[in-house]
């Protein structure tokens, strides 16, 4: 028979592997870069939410609808991004695909609501917010890349 061999939880190859990865998680949100990438994207979903009012075109109550609602889905995407740095990668990838839509409502939305103003308008915020989701999903990708994952300890 085999000798077994028994161990603690916290010394269990997937325990260490996941404090390693908090731990980098950690240190990313600490850095000014991730704290930046927040705070503009919090910042921009609140814009986009509050655009029709600011930019003047709320008497288009379909685009108005759709700013106000993509707008609080981006801040929530990206608001809590400091609190789960590393999980969010799926988030920021969600956000990015609300930054083009961003782009293209004011074309897709019923009615004739493709103004000057409207246009504008969305496709700065919307440029604006996937190029901050795309470097919030290349931050968050970062600290799942360069550690020691469990494929590379495992040995056949």
């Amino acid at each position: 028979m085999t000798e077994r061999t028994h161990t603690t939880m916290e010394s269990h190859p997937d325990i260490l592997d996941m404090r390693e990865r908090h731990t980098r998680a950690e240190r990313a949100v600490t850095t000014q870069r991730g704290q930046a990438v927040e705070a503009l994207a919090l910042a921009t979903g609140v814009y986009l939410a509050a655009s029709p009012w600011i930019a003047g075109f709320n008497g288009f109550t379909t685009l108005a609808v759709n700013n106000l609602i993509t707008g609080i889905a981006y801040a929530l995407l990206l608001g809590g991004f400091g609190q789960a740095y590393e999980r969010t990668h799926a988030r920021a990838w969600a956000a990015a695909m609300i930054g083009v839509w961003t782009i293209v409502a004011p074309w897709v939305v019923s009615g004739n609501v493709d103004t000057t103003r409207t246009v504008v308008n969305n496709i700065i915020v919307g440029a604006v917010a996937l190029l901050l989701a795309l470097a919030a999903s290349s931050a968050a990708g970062g600290t799942d890349r360069g550690g020691r994952g469990r494929s590379a300890r495992m040995t056949p």
